[in-house]
Order: structure tokens, then C-alpha cells, then sequence
């Protein structure tokens, strides 16, 4: 397996843990509320939704990290070719709904970590 493909996947795990965290935990935060840059009101009136989509990030790291670990080569890519799809449809999606930015940061990764896995497979 590609050492390449490995890497981008690992970052694309590293950012939706960061995504949980951030969803998480911090949500109501002042570096919550100016990353989302909504009020410290709306912050709080939308914790419990932010908490959800942050435990669905951690499942989405969850099963990137288990393509990395996974012993069997064929089975680990057909994993990681499952998450990471996933997580450029979650982004497509939420640069579509919520903000253009998540294009960027969540599908755009993903898309390379896809090209890069899928040349190497």
C-alpha cells in the first residue's frame, strides 16, 4: 500500500478528529464561535446538533483509521475507498448547505486521498 495513500488518509482522520473536538467540545467556546462565526447565542442554541454531527466526524475517523490498521491489504483499501468517499460526500454536501469553505477542507482531502488510493490500488 502506498505510503502517500496512507499519509493523505491519515490527515483526512486527523482533520474529523479535529472536527469532533471542535463540534464536541468546544462548540460554545469563543474559538467556536469565531471559527462558525455565529453568536454566542446561536452557538448555544445549536450545541446538541453540533455534538451529533461531531460524533458522526468521529465515525468517519473511526473507520479511516481502521483502513490504516486493517492487516489485509485488499480489504483495508476497499475500506478506506468506502470512508473517504463518504467523508467527499458529506463535504460536497455541507459546501452546498452550510458553507463553500467545507469544500475545501473536508472534500477537496478527501478527493486527493481518493486519486492517490485509488492510482496505487
Amino acid at each position: 500500500m502506498s505510503m502517500a495513500s496512507q499519509v493523505l488518509t491519515g490527515v483526512v482522520a486527523a482533520l474529523h478528529v479535529y472536527f469532533l473536538v471542535l463540534e464536541m467540545f468546544l462548540w460554545t467556546t469563543p474559538f467556536g464561535q469565531k471559527t462558525f462565526a455565529r453568536s454566542a447565542e446561536e452557538q448555544q442554541q445549536t450545541k446538541i446538533l453540533a455534538a451529533n454531527q461531531g460524533l458522526y466526524n468521529g465515525f468517519l475517523a473511526a473507520g479511516l483509521v481502521w483502513s490504516l490498521v486493517s492487516s489485509y491489504e485488499p480489504f483495508a483499501i476497499q475500506i478506506r475507498l468506502f470512508f473517504l468517499a463518504c467523508v467527499f460526500v458529506a463535504g460536497v454536501y455541507g459546501a452546498m448547505t452550510a458553507s463553500k469553505r467545507i469544500l475545501f477542507v473536508q472534500a477537496v482531502p478527501a478527493a486527493i486521498a481518493i486519486a492517490v488510493t485509488w492510482l496505487v490500488k
